[in-house]
């Protein structure tokens, strides 16, 4: 489980997606959240814009990540 520290209160979906190189571009996390499955907390997410705050885990593929 990969940690990621947040710099300010939330970090939206598509800027963790841009982040761990899921995708190039923030326009890209639509098209990527409709052929990909993501978890947030359990949840399957589909909203690139869907807040995520310390204690959420997010999980990508075989990865997982925790935000902090």
């Amino acid at each position: 489980m990969k940690h990621i520290k947040l710099k300010s209160e939330y970090l939206e979906l598509q800027q963790l997606l841009k982040i761990e190189n899921f995708i190039s571009s923030g326009g890209e996390a639509k098209y990527y959240l409709q052929e990909n499955i993501v978890y947030v907390n359990n949840e399957q997410e589909s909203r690139r814009g869907k807040k995520l705050y310390p204690g959420d885990i997010v999980k990508i593929g075989n990865e997982e990540f925790i935000i902090e």
